[in-house]
């Protein structure tokens, strides 16, 4: 009789024992997630996911970076973690922890949608400048009108007018980047050169030191190239350029790879100097480096 008592006891403790692993297996499954880079917070990115909420997305050191390649997207090429900008397409696999985040093991994606991400990301800062421009502009007619006559109601009128065509160009304008400009270096370089002047060191390592002290801090590297030249070669060079730039800021500076985006290579786009004159193209053979601060960060 006493067995017979112990027998269900038993079986009860085991089944709760089944029951605890099989929970715990299925909190670790592996999950599966598509969707569109909104914002990126060093190891932590914001993913936009059609049809569902926002996933919160965690880099590791483990994770897995590369882009799919080849027709039938077969193959993978290894990618550096700073590839991952926003607006970027990805595929995510992870596992959710308990705060219902999604640690990446793999992300992966298509390098079209790189590129494009990329072109994205050059464009808002072009808006960005042109919306600074337009709005010292305004600035200095509203400072001209207050000077003639701020007495008359007409020229009230207009500096009102005006008021209000700054706040709206900040508001349209100010949506198209996520970051602000905290710092930023420019590098030269010699007639189809690629080496950086060891005279830039400084500078970009007391820019690497400043970032380290900015909260939520990315650090953007873009390359440029004069146009004299075949454009294929001046592609060439612009990325080279940005890759040495970028690699005295890791290996140097010792900017951590999660705090760098990826290095862009601009060619020809972008000519700031006049390029009929040497010295208008030895402007544009340059690599641009921005310590960026993520809006919602910087709380302004």
């Amino acid at each position: 009789m006493r067995n017979s008592n112990r027998f269900p006891a038993g079986t009860s403790l085991a089944a709760l024992i089944l029951i605890a692993l099989l929970s715990t297996t299925l909190l670790a499954q592996s999950a599966k997630v598509q969707g569109i880079i909104k914002t990126r917070d060093g190891e932590k990115m914001l993913l936009q996911v059609p049809g569902s909420p926002d996933a919160v997305v965690l880099l590791t050191d483990s994770t897995q970076v590369g882009q799919v390649q080849g027709v039938l997207k077969a193959r993978r090429k290894q990618m550096s973690m700073a590839a991952l900008i926003p607006g970027l397409a990805v595929n995510v696999e992870g596992t959710y922890n308990t705060d219902n985040q999604l640690v990446a093991e793999k992300v992966s994606f298509k390098g079209d949608d790189l590129q494009e991400a990329q072109r994205m990301q050059a464009g808002m800062h072009e808006v960005k400048v042109q919306n600074q421009q337009q709005q010292a502009e305004l600035e200095k007619q509203n400072a001209e009108l207050k000077a003639q006559n701020a007495a008359l109601e007409q020229h009230q009128a207009q500096i009102n007018a005006n008021k209000a065509a700054i706040n709206d160009a900040i508001t349209r304008f100010g949506q198209l980047d996520d970051y602000y400009i905290r710092d930023e270096v420019t590098v030269y370089f010699g007639n189809g050169k690629t080496n950086v002047d060891p005279k830039y060191s400084a500078q970009l390592l007391a820019l690497a030191e400043k970032a380290k002290s900015i909260n939520g801090y990315m650090v953007e590297v873009k390359g440029y190239a004069s146009a004299v030249g075949s454009v294929a070669l001046n592609q060439k060079l612009s990325e080279d350029r940005a890759n040495n730039v970028t690699t005295i800021l890791l290996q140097q500076g010792k900017v951590p790879l999660t705090r760098m985006l990826a290095p862009g290579a601009m060619g020809e786009s972008e000519q700031v100097g006049n390029a009929k004159t040497r010295e208008g193209e030895a402007e544009n053979r340059r690599v641009v480096v921005r310590v960026l601060q993520n809006k919602a960060v910087a709380g302004i």
